[in-house]
């Protein structure tokens, strides 16, 4: 049996610092309703639904315009629930789709019309794909301009860095790493994960420091690990809420402290519009 979870805080605080225009949220799912759109057997967790309606009205609060919508684990490889996501949001969104090495050429092209940008393997939750599909998808989508994008423990990235290196396509690594900090940032994974940034391997969505954190809220001691991020290539950051924060059973975070977080990150006015909003137009195809 999986384990419930949590939903969203109900009431997300504003951020304190000024969103600049055409903001993007680089990572947030739309989850259920499992009548609807339902749930793979082999799932991790079961959330509550979070509809699209939710995720608009949490974007209202917090001044952002764009979107990408990642396809969630308990979905599985039935993209339906976010391409709809991507549908409704409007001309602001974007997604990531999760498919199989072997998925159709006509699927590719249905799901790129629909608005998906890359695919997600996923290495820490059921229902997702593995870390076998790595390189033929990447072969796959390399003339469409999608990119990888992986959920990944850091300490991971040591052995798997030079297939990395190899790809013909962009990685993107969620939520910096999603190593916990009291590995430190001089551990080996992370390490390896800075000179994958450093070399252009590799984007990095600064999300998740709630997962990371040791200390909890408000997650200080992520600081070190985002800010040494940043420095390694600030072109190649983005960031995002994790809305709905799926698999939480406890210490749901809020939504506006998460984006308050930023201004420890890249306290410059113009560091944070290139995080916010230039290289997230880069590397999902926003118009200008």
């Amino acid at each position: 049996m999986t384990k419930p979870c949590l939903g969203p805080d109900p009431n997300p605080r504003a951020p304190k610092f000024s969103m600049p225009a055409h903001a993007c949220d680089c990572h947030a799912h739309v989850l259920g309703p499992p009548e609807k759109y339902p749930y793979v057997a082999q799932r991790s967790y079961t959330p509550p639904t979070a509809t699209l309606e939710s995720y608009q009205a949490l974007h209202r609060v917090l001044g952002i315009e764009r979107a990408v919508i990642v396809q969630p684990s308990v979905h599985g490889t039935d993209n339906q629930v976010t391409l709809d996501g991507i549908a409704g949001y409007g001309p602001g969104a974007r997604g990531i789709a999760v498919v199989e090495a072997d998925v159709d050429d006509r699927e590719l092209a249905r799901l790129d019309a629909g608005g998906m940008r890359g695919v997600r393997l996923n290495l820490l939750f059921g229902g997702g794909v593995g870390l076998q599909a790595l390189e033929p998808l990447s072969e796959r989508i390399a003339d469409m301009g999608w990119h990888v994008q992986l959920l990944v423990d850091a300490r991971d990235l040591v052995e798997l860095a030079p297939r990395l290196r190899r790809l013909p396509v962009p990685v993107v690594i969620d939520h910096m790493g999603h190593m916990n900090v009291a590995h430190g940032v001089g551990h080996p994974g992370f390490q390896a994960l800075l000179g994958l940034v450093k070399e252009g391997t590799c984007w990095i969505k600064l999300s998740g420091n709630y997962r990371i954190s040791a200390a909890g809220p408000p997650y200080a001691d992520a600081i070190p690990f985002a800010r040494a991020l940043i420095e390694a290539a600030p072109v190649h950051m983005v960031w995002g809420t994790d809305w709905p924060h799926p698999a939480l059973t406890h210490d749901m975070p809020n939504d506006g402290d998460l984006i308050d977080a930023l201004d420890d990150y890249a306290p410059e006015a113009d560091l944070k519009r290139a995080i916010l909003v230039d290289n997230p137009a880069r590397l999902y195809g926003f118009d200008a």
